[in-house]
Formats: structure tokens, C-alpha cells, sequence
């Protein structure tokens, strides 16, 4: 029997297709990055990136990563995103989104912050000026050390503006990422917001006075009238927030930002409500993107733990009635890695 030249081409097309996709698995490594000095306590990540190895699901604490554990990875990645978790987090908790970018082709480098993870809480309690100082800080010392470590720059693309490095963050790592932008910080804001909106913000206007508190920012230790030097970090070059803290940025620092950024905001957000928070920031930076999801809760961007993990605001598994969030993090899964896509749009070869 004689096939059609059509058919063989469509069945040819189809072996391709699959080829493809075998290839777009997400990889997973752990790193211990030496502290930025001497006396610095060294920083974990996690690694994803694409690789051609089959990727399997291992859980890790409370969380659950579906990636090849240290496969090796592939010859290029589209880019670097740097992942900031939320105050006393981990850099597993949006596993999710990073197995999703590493599909997509990137590098992402989710951060443990040392002093500020489930495990460790001293960070809050230097201050308001070390906590948020010292966060994007670390960031863009993870940034450095792999942009000096030849297993991982030389496989970072780049164009005549660089290397392609966006960064993503929920909650306090939304600061972080803002931060990194450009954003610069007043504390004096804190005060006068919490002073006139505690009844309407009451989660973030009471981190730190409690020594069980989990909330998204320091805004009890913040007491100094001043305006924060800036931590920005030309090197980032896009950037996506997840219901990010915003009301302690300053208007002109926001309205100086010029990088793409999107803003993804949990419209029933009880940690950080998005009219102090994600709203301040879309209404102030020229062309940011919001996103608004109906019916969402501050952890809607988290990986549902397989315990419950209490917080301020109960417990991270919880959502509203009727909010599906594993397909709402499949949605993610889609436009976050199609947001870096669009503002990184050269293709690589093969890709």
C-alpha cells in the first residue's frame, strides 16, 4: 500500500513534536553559594533548568518537585530568572512556576534567604533597614556567583543588552524583585500607612510584633523617617511580582522603573491588600501589567504543602470556596514563561 506523501509528512512532523517535547523537561540541582563576605553565611538554591533527562516527582519536605534530580543540563538556556520566595519561605514553594520556566527553556535560581526562610527568622529582627537591604542584596549576589561560574554563564544567552536575567517573586520576594527594578523604599511610608490603615491592612501593619507572625513584611520595625539607598540591579532586566509588597516604595523611585514588569494580584489578598499593596505599584510604574484573579488568597501563587503550614492569615493550603489552584498555577505555567518569552524574543538555535 502506497501512503500518501501528506500522511508521512504529518507522521514526520509528529516524531519531531515528540522529540521536542522529551527534550523540554525540567532539571533540578541544589548549590550552597558562599555568603557575599567572609563571615557570611553561605546561601542555598535551587537550580531548574531544561534537560533532556525524564523528570519524576520527589517530595522534599512539604512540597513536591517533579524534575530530573541533578540530570545534566542542556547546552543553552533562553535566560536566568532569579526566584524570591515570601518572608520565612523556601526556595521550593513555587516549584511549580520554576519547573515551568525550565520546560520553557530557562535557568531559574529559586533562593533560600538566609535569615529570612522557614527555618531561620533573624533577619526581621535586625531591623526594617537589614531586612530590606539585605534581600535583594542576596539576590544579586546569587547573580553574581553564577555569572562567574563557567558551567552555568556560558550557557546563559545574551544579546547587545547582556545577559537575558529576569527575576519573579511572591510577597516579600515581589519587594525583593521590585527592589532589584529600581524601587526604592521610605520608611516613613510604613508608619504613616499603618498609622491610618491598620483596620484595612491588618496582617502587614502586625509582622514582627508577635514571634509567630509569617506576614510579608517588616512593618513593625520600621521607626526611621528616611528613604532607603537604592539596591537596583541593572542586570535584571524583567520582572514579574506575585502579590507583592508595595506600599513602602516611593512614587518617583516607581515611576522611574522602565523594564518590563508584570504584576500578578490575588484580588481577595488578606496579607497584603492589593490597594496598599499591588495596585500602588501598577499605578506608578509606566506600562507595568496587572493581572488580576478573582477569588484568590495571598498563597494562591504557592505550591499547595502536603502539611499544613500555619501563617497570620491560617494556613497556606487553604483557599476560598470554588478557587481550583492547581489550575490556576497551570494558567501561570503558561503566561509567566510567555512573559519572559515576549520581552527576551530572540530564539535560540534548535529552539
Amino acid at each position: 500500500m502506497r501512503i500518501p506523501f501528506r500522511q508521512i509528512l504529518l507522521f514526520a512532523s509528529g516524531l519531531l513534536l515528540s522529540c521536542q517535547l522529551l527534550a523540554a523537561q525540567a532539571g533540578w540541582q541544589q548549590l550552597s553559594i558562599p555568603g557575599s563576605t567572609p563571615d557570611a553565611a553561605p546561601v542555598v538554591v535551587a537550580l531548574y533548568y531544561p534537560t533532556k533527562a525524564s523528570a519524576r516527582a520527589t517530595p522534599m519536605g512539604p512540597f513536591t518537585v517533579r524534575a530530573a534530580i541533578q540530570a545534566p543540563p542542556e547546552d543553552k538556556f533562553k535566560g536566568l530568572i532569579v526566584l524570591s520566595h515570601g518572608i520565612r519561605g523556601s526556595e521550593l514553594g513555587h516549584s511549580s512556576l520554576a519547573e515551568a520556566l525550565a520546560q520553557d527553556g530557562y535557568l531559574v535560581a529559586a533562593i533560600r534567604h538566609h535569615g529570612d526562610n522557614w527555618q531561620d527568622h533573624s533577619l526581621l529582627q535586625k531591623g526594617a533597614t537589614a531586612y530590606f537591604t539585605e534581600r535583594p542584596r542576596q539576590v544579586s549576589h546569587v547573580i553574581d556567583v553564577l555569572l562567574q561560574d563557567p558551567q552555568w554563564k556560558d550557557r546563559i544567552a545574551s544579546d547587545a543588552g547582556g545577559f537575558r536575567i529576569g527575576a519573579m517573586g511572591h510577597s516579600a520576594g515581589g519587594y525583593t524583585v521590585l527592589a532589584l527594578a529600581g524601587g526604592q523604599v521610605d520608611l516613613s511610608r510604613i508608619e504613616t500607612h499603618c498609622a491610618a490603615e491598620r483596620a484595612a491592612d491588618p496582617i502587614f501593619c502586625g509582622v514582627g510584633r508577635s514571634s509567630g507572625s509569617t506576614a510579608s513584611a517588616p512593618a513593625a520595625a520600621a521607626s526611621a523617617a528616611s528613604i532607603l539607598p537604592s539596591l537596583r540591579d541593572p542586570r535584571v532586566r524583567v520582572a514579574v511580582l506575585l502579590a507583592p509588597m508595595g506600599v513602602a516604595f516611593t512614587a518617583s523611585s516607581l515611576a522611574e522603573i522602565r523594564i518590563p514588569l508584570q504584576i500578578q494580584e490575588a484580588q481577595e489578598d488578606r496579607f497584603l491588600v492589593p490597594r496598599f499593596h499591588a495596585e500602588w505599584i501598577a499605578q506608578n510604574v509606566p506600562a507595568a501589567e496587572l493581572h488580576r484573579t478573582p477569588n484568590a488568597w495571598h498563597f494562591a501563587f504557592m505550591d499547595t504543602p502536603s502539611i499544613a503550614i500555619s501563617t497570620d492569615d491560617g494556613d497556606v493550603r487553604a483557599d476560598p470556596p470554588g478557587f481550583d489552584r492547581p489550575a490556576f498555577l497551570a494558567r501561570l505555567g503558561n503566561e509567566v514563561p510567555a512573559f519572559f518569552d515576549k520581552e527576551f524574543p530572540e530564539s535560540l538555535p534548535g529552539r
